[in-house]
């Protein structure tokens, strides 16, 4: 005789979904699998399920037809419906009965990977705070769904489906790489040629990837002080030797590298986190001193499509006559940071081997992302969106600047043609990590300055205000009670 599954296993949970079937869906794939149901296993009739639960028989008739069709369940001739046999992930009972055996010890295995030492933290409940002010999130009111949902449809219809469906085998979608070389690197003030292009999972992923390649124990990098924390723990996980050279209010400053740098990673347009801009002459002078002390250079040029205050810099590339500069972009910022969707250009020499690095780990980021990210660019929506969010950050800035200037607090580096940061100093005897600590109490956000600092100072009294995705009407507010903590 078959078993059943009993009535009561089945809970509807308002967290699992937001509609009453994807409640009921979830409710009856967790009694499945958390039950260990065997294949012929009775669910309740739809009429006795519905009574219990309160809902219409309908319903329970919908997900079950649902459930039917992915696999979970199976239509029994006047018997109703019973665990199918081909209930994907299903989790069985280990066989026999098993020993106390001794935990395998994975400090050994693990002994070269260690943690990064500095992470920038966002609370996941972030939306929850009414004065966020964190770097790099999107404000969703400025966003266009309706055109995002066409693209998607467009990206997923039959026409599109069967090329995005295969195995690319290391390729990036051609309408993507098409608009990257026509349209994007341009406005950046140089061309690049489709072999010389590749889409990455954002940032992280092309810088990944490039330091993978160039750093080595015998070549010295040099990445800025404050800067980046990414920049740092990736050279530190390739075990790259590196100098932290401290910038000034026009960035990296070429005339204090050490002779014997071979490679430099620079935010030459908007400098992280100071926002500050090398001038064209610096930039000559790195371009020149790479080709005499023979090193290269990788430029993250994020945030460029935020110059609402004054046209952007041309990008360090543009300046490049001789390949040495490897360029990162990413439309992540632009977009929405979940999209993780970049871009790195480079001779194509180097761009073959990094393409068969990143198949050896992903293949290729997803290509109905690629695609639905390339029609929204191709269609004019992404300009329609760029401008929508430099008018609301334009607006942002100028109420921040004039909120903070009403208070003790400096700003300390904004960038000149916009950006969505400034860098910001309290009292001198604030640490800005027990300052944002503090301030949650009083639901604002900050970002302490210490991460972005390989040596800190003690304490640390700058810290970063981001204001992408803060409400302008709650920034003096915010503003105030940042200032009442961080002079007391």
């Amino acid at each position: 005789m078959n078993s059943r599954i009993p009535i009561e296993f089945i809970i509807l949970r308002e967290e699992d979904a937001p509609t009453l079937q994807g409640r009921l869906s979830a409710a009856i794939v967790r009694a499945i699998l958390e039950s260990r149901a065997r294949p012929g296993a009775r669910l309740p009739s739809s009429r006795r399920l519905a009574e219990s639960r309160g809902i219409s028989r309908m319903t329970v008739t919908l997900v079950y037809q649902e459930l039917i069709s992915q696999g979970y369940l199976e239509a029994i001739p006047r018997s109703g419906v019973a665990v199918a046999a081909t209930v994907p992930h299903r989790r069985l009972r280990t066989p026999g009965i098993r020993t106390r055996e001794r935990p395998l010890e994975w400090k050994g295995w693990l002994s070269d990977h260690h943690l990064p030492r500095r992470i920038i933290r966002k609370p996941a409940n972030w939306r929850d705070y009414r004065y966020p002010f964190i770097y790099g999130q999107a404000d969703p009111r400025l966003f266009d769904h309706s055109a995002w949902r066409d693209c998607a449809r467009r990206a997923l219809g039959t026409r599109d489906f069967a090329e995005l469906a295969a195995d690319r085998y290391g390729a990036d979608d051609p309408l993507l790489i098409d608009y990257i070389c026509s349209n994007t690197l341009p406005r950046r003030g140089f061309n690049a040629a489709p072999d010389e292009v590749l889409v990455t999972l954002g940032a992280q992923n092309a810088l990944f990837l490039a330091v993978e390649l160039l750093a080595r124990a015998d070549r010295l990098a040099v990445t800025e002080e404050p800067g980046y924390p990414d920049f740092a723990e990736t050279l530190r996980r390739a075990q790259s030797p590196t100098t932290f050279l401290p910038v000034d209010g026009m960035g990296l400053n070429p005339e204090h590298l050490p002779e014997n740098t071979r490679l430099v990673i620079t935010t030459p347009s908007h400098h992280i986190p100071t926002g500050a801009t090398m001038p064209l002459a610096r930039r000559r002078e790195l371009l020149e001193r790479a080709a005499v002390q023979d090193f290269l250079i990788i430029e993250d040029d994020y945030d460029f499509e935020m110059s609402y205050l004054s046209p952007p810099a041309p990008a360090l590339k543009s300046l490049d006559p001789s390949g040495r500069v490897i360029y990162i972009g990413s439309f992540s910022k632009s977009l929405f940071p979940g999209l993780r969707i970049g871009y790195m250009v480079a001779p194509a020499e180097m761009i073959a081997q990094a393409r068969a690095l990143r198949a050896i780990m992903l293949r290729h980021p997803p290509s109905h992302l690629q695609r639905i990210t390339a029609y929204f660019l191709a269609l004019g929506h992404y300009d329609a969106h760029i401008v929508r969010l430099r008018e609301a950050l334009k607006r942002r800035r100028r109420v921040l600047e004039d909120a903070i200037a009403r208070t003790p607090l400096t700003i300390e580096g904004a960038a000149a043609s916009g950006g969505s940061s400034v860098w910001v100093r309290a009292d001198a005897e604030c640490d800005s990590a027990e300052l944002a600590w503090r301030l949650r109490e009083a639901s604002v956000l900050i970002e302490p300055g210490a991460v972005f600092f390989e040596n800190p100072a003690t304490p640390c009294p700058q810290f970063r205000l981001g204001y992408s995705s803060i409400d302008e009407a709650d920034i003096p507010a915010g503003i105030d009670l940042i200032a009442r903590y961080g002079f007391t």
